[in-house]
């Protein structure tokens, strides 16, 4: 891929890995966070996912959570905010240009090599926890199906 690949950068289940940031405890434990007032399931730790819909009501699913050993957290706007502006800050400070267009999505300009790619994601996993996927294109808007390079450090 031409070194003015644009990298995408996507964090995954960001407000369950934001969770387990200051919970070193809760690294092999599913995890689902609740909307306000504990309404229903809006993120999922990946381990939670087979056994938890996105959108489910929690007085529904408590005591399979329960059961299942799954921990389930109240939201908490301030802390993903603040996980993503240090994760926004942190590449910004490593790619020329960068494009933040969601908590936890933003695009590098100009990000390089794959090398280069895992690199930024390692970075990310061992300084705040945060896993996810970077994935190359050689345009601003990729068709589906344009071929795409990933790197993805966890399961």
């Amino acid at each position: 891929m031409a070194d003015r690949a644009i990298a995408l950068i996507d964090c995954n289940s960001f407000y369950a890995s934001c969770e387990r940031v200051f919970r070193p405890d809760l690294a092999r434990t599913p995890i689902v966070v609740l909307s306000n007032n504990d309404g229903c399931v809006i993120a999922r730790s990946a381990d939670a996912k087979p056994h938890v819909a996105m959108g489910e009501p929690y007085f529904k699913i408590r005591h399979k959570l329960q059961r299942l050993g799954i921990r389930a957290f109240s939201s908490n706007y301030a802390l993903y905010g603040d996980m993503s502006q240090r994760v926004m800050t942190l590449l910004e400070e490593m790619a020329p240009a960068v494009e933040v267009y969601s908590i936890d999505k933003s695009k590098l300009y100009s990000a390089g090599t794959q090398t280069t790619r895992c690199f930024l994601w390692t970075f990310l996993l061992l300084w705040w926890a945060v896993n996810g996927d970077v994935r190359a294109h050689s345009s601003r808007t990729p068709l589906p199906g344009a071929h795409t390079e990933r790197c993805h450090l966890l399961p």
